[in-house]
């Protein structure tokens, strides 16, 4: 064998596993940060019950993000920490496209501040509004301006950016118009940047789902939200008892019916709903009832498609909410 053919030989055999892997059947799928790390917990899981048979790439560019990418059908799934919107909606019947809605965990949106802030201990609705909404930037820049107790302390502030369904649930149930913010914040859909940002500035405020913030308990300090009633923390026992409001939120997968022809989307889609309640308590999210994932489960069985939301994000919906009136399409 002269010099060349051994390269091509080597070239070759180089190339072979990049081909094997080629034909691994992959599961695609996109969207919310705050979902990801439920769906990269029960991903990594289900890649060990295959042993590797299976791939599933997560990736993270926002609820908003996911859902350009899920209707243009570049993915199998999309991760949405809101429900899909009106527009979406309606791209979604112009392509043809019919979906299953599973809700699979519920979360506490969390409102964060430095670690050294230890002035502000709750905030209410409407100092946050004060703080967020539009004809607050270039204005609202200090900390005294928010409550006059409060420090001389410039306000540096942290959020989701603009395709993240956090931004969207955020803004409808604290400013009351869905993607009506100020726009002089530092805007991530990378919520692992937020808690960067935050730990790093005194005067840091911001918020994300509350997964991030137990992952980074040493770094950020969380506040209570006092929606009229008095300061109240994010935990699950006041996700259940429903007195986290407006700020608790259900997260959501959602699955293209056509991709459900492939069995590795299938198996995955039924192995998520039977493992994500176990993984959520430990990532940080409450899990639903067992009697809901069943439903879930059902929904999967039957195709059953459309969603039960009127197209927006809504505040304040219990866990019993989620099956409540018809599927639209």
């Amino acid at each position: 064998m002269n010099g060349f053919s051994v390269r091509l030989f080597g070239l070759v055999c180089s190339l072979l596993p990049l081909a094997a892997s080629a034909q691994v059947p992959t599961v695609r799928v996109d969207g919310s940060s705050t979902v990801y790390p439920l769906t990269e917990a029960v991903a990594e899981e289900f890649q060990k019950t295959t042993n590797g048979k299976a791939h599933v790439t997560v990736g993270i560019s926002g609820s908003g993000g996911g859902f350009k990418k899920f209707l243009r059908e570049e993915i199998d799934i999309g991760d949405a920490s809101r429900p899909i919107l009106n527009q979406e909606l309606a791209e979604a019947r112009k392509n043809g496209i019919k979906f299953l809605e599973l809700p699979i965990a519920f979360d506490a949106l969390s409102v964060v501040v430095n670690k050294e802030n230890n002035w502000a201990d709750t905030l209410t609705t409407d100092e946050l509004k004060r703080i967020w909404e539009p004809q607050a930037q270039g204005k609202v820049t200090n900390w005294n301006q928010i409550r006059p107790t409060f420090p001389d302390v410039p306000l540096k502030l942290f959020g989701p950016g603009a395709d993240s369904g956090t931004f969207d649930y955020f803004t409808e149930v604290i400013v009351g118009k869905s993607k009506a913010s100020r726009g002089d914040y530092l805007a991530s859909e990378d919520d692992n940047v937020l808690v960067q940002g935050v730990s790093r500035e005194k005067g840091a405020l911001g918020y994300f789902g509350y997964a991030y913030y137990t992952e980074n308990k040493d770094k950020l300090k969380v506040v209570a939200i006092d929606n009229g009633q008095g300061g109240v923390m994010p935990s699950e026992e006041t996700l259940l008892s429903g007195k986290y409001v407006p700020l608790s939120r259900p997260l959501f997968i959602y699955v293209n019916t056509k991709a459900l022809s492939r069995p590795e989307v299938e198996q995955f889609v039924e192995f998520y709903l039977r493992n994500v309640g176990k993984l959520a308590r430990e990532i940080g999210y409450l899990p639903l009832p067992d009697d809901v994932y069943e439903k879930c489960l059902d929904r999967l069985k039957k195709r059953a498609t459309g969603t039960s939301f009127a197209g927006h994000a809504q505040a304040g919906l219990s866990v019993h909410d989620l099956f409540k009136g018809e599927l639209h399409e």
